[in-house]
């Protein structure tokens, strides 16, 4: 299976990079490739090495401005024009997406993916993976919109919130009829 990773490229503490490595290593013996943003920094990179080091492949998909803190040793890489193809070009390669920690380039590709989902442009599981209660703040945000009002489909058919790798992968692969 082709994941999507959304996530950080700054360095982060062992809170999250420990973490992410495991998730990694669980995508690459699990013989999944990771579509990603193909940075060589902070938390890509962790994530990128992990699944390397463990047998999976890379899809890269990053940005001409950012093309210069490109993976080298990546399967694959594609350089998109801009923000708005980078992001269209990940979801086009994947075939499930995760979001893990992030900034603000992580909070906007998980909007837009979403927000696609609830439109019906794509039906590909999403799973937010909040390592250490990291998206406690946006569930409750997603649950005050919901009760409110403001998503016409359920917040369990967008998105499946999952406290570690383990069970972010185990609803992917369920997901896709994989267990």
């Amino acid at each position: 299976m082709n994941i999507c990773v959304f996530l950080s490229a700054a360095d982060l503490d062992d809170r999250y990079t420990v973490p992410a490595r495991e998730f990694a290593e669980l995508l690459g013996r699990g013989g999944h490739t990771l579509v990603w943003g193909g940075s060589e920094s902070g938390l890509m990179k962790v994530v990128a090495d992990g699944v390397q080091a463990a047998g999976g492949r890379l899809v890269g998909v990053s940005v001409d401005f950012l093309a210069a803190k490109a993976r080298e040793k990546a399967d694959e890489m594609v350089i998109a024009r801009d923000l708005a193809e980078r992001k269209a070009l990940l979801l086009e390669k994947s075939d499930a997406i995760v979001i893990m920690v992030g900034g603000t380039g992580t909070l906007d590709e998980a909007t837009e993916i979403l927000e696609l989902k609830k439109h019906g442009k794509h039906t590909k599981p999403v799973v937010l993976l909040n390592t250490a209660g990291f998206y406690d703040g946006l569930r409750e945000q997603f649950q005050r919109m919901e009760d409110e009002g403001f998503l016409p489909v359920p917040l369990t058919d967008l998105v499946f919130f999952a406290k570690d790798g383990v069970g972010a992968l185990a609803y992917l692969e369920e997901s896709a009829g994989l267990q």
